[in-house]
C-alpha cells in the first residue's frame, strides 16, 4: 500500500471518527452528560479521534517537528491545530472533574464549545480537500 492509499484510507477513517464524535458531541449537549455510558462512548470515540489524527500527521510529516510545521502552514492550519490542543486539554480536564462528580461542569461546557469549532475547522479542512477523498 502506497502511502497515498495510506493517507486516503486515514482520511475516510476521520470522516467516519468525524462524524461519530459529532453526533455524540450532540447527545451529550442535548441530555447535558446525564448517562455514563453516552459519556464513557464520547471519551473513548474522543481517544480513537485523536489517535486517528496523529496518524494523519505522521503519514503526512512522520515525527519531523509536525506543530512547527502545521504552525508555518495556513492560517486554517493554525485554527485547527490550536482547537485541537484546546480541545484535548479541556477535555480530559472535564474528564477529571465529571470522575470525580459525576456531573456536568462548566468546563465540560467550555470543552464542548471549542470542539465544536474544532469539529467546525475539521470539516472545512476535509471539504477543502475531498477531491483527493473521492479520487482513485
Amino acid at each position: 500500500m502506497t502511502k497515498v492509499d495510506k493517507l486516503r484510507l486515514c482520511g475516510w477513517l476521520l470522516v467516519v471518527a468525524t462524524a461519530l464524535i459529532l453526533a455524540s458531541s450532540i447527545q451529550l449537549e442535548v441530555t447535558g452528560g446525564c448517562c455514563n455510558l453516552f459519556v464513557w462512548l464520547h471519551v473513548i470515540l474522543g481517544c480513537l479521534f485523536f489517535v486517528a489524527i496523529l496518524l494523519h500527521l505522521y503519514l503526512h510529516f512522520n515525527w519531523k517537528s509536525w506543530i512547527g510545521r502545521l504552525w508555518k502552514r495556513t492560517p486554517m492550519m493554525r485554527w485547527l491545530t490550536i482547537s485541537a490542543l484546546l480541545t484535548l486539554i479541556s477535555g480530559f480536564i472535564a474528564l477529571f472533574h465529571w470522575i470525580g462528580e459525576h456531573m456536568h461542569s462548566p468546563l465540560g461546557a467550555v470543552h464542548g464549545k471549542i470542539g465544536f469549532v474544532f469539529l467546525a475547522i475539521v470539516i472545512w479542512h476535509t471539504a477543502k480537500r475531498i477531491k483527493f477523498l473521492v479520487k482513485r
